[in-house]
């Protein structure tokens, strides 16, 4: 099965009731890894895996694991909580990824989300950025929302 529908891991929504998360800037290191769409990753998905994970075909830019996001600390607006990431990028990036998983790598590399792009994005020794949706409460990455 390829990449799922982008959205909140169910372990990870469990682990939120825990305590496991610490989305305070710096607490806990979380990266984003790039999948092919070999990848079997979705909303089920419990930890990184390598399994599916982009190859840099240059061998320069890529590395597994992904790269460390820096997050914004979360906050509130209204009846919603919410935190995103600043964007990130690879530099003279030759690859292709169909998506992506957010994992927190300080505990045991949890998975926290799963981001499909809708079909294969390609970099050609150029720049492969990932570009989060503004810091808002009707746009982060991560949001608790009253409905």
């Amino acid at each position: 099965m390829p990449i799922g529908t982008s959205g909140v891991c169910t372990s990870f929504k469990q682990e939120l009731l825990v305590g496991t998360h610490n989305f305070t800037n710096g607490a806990d290191a979380f990266k984003i890894a790039l999948y092919t769409n070999s990848a079997t990753i979705s909303v089920s998905t419990t930890a990184y895996t390598a399994t599916g994970e982009t190859t840099n075909d240059a061998g320069t830019a890529y590395t597994a694991g992904g790269n460390t996001l820096v997050n914004v600390t979360p906050t509130t607006s209204g009846t919603t909580a919410y935190c995103d990431f600043s964007d990130t990028s690879w530099s003279t990036a030759s690859f292709t990824a169909y998506g992506a998983l957010i994992y927190n790598s300080t505990d045991s590399n949890k998975a926290v989300c799963v981001l499909n792009f809708g079909g294969d994005k390609t970099s050609s020794a150029g720049t492969f950025t990932i570009q989060f949706p503004a810091d808002d409460a009707s746009n982060a990455i991560l949001r608790l929302e009253t409905p």
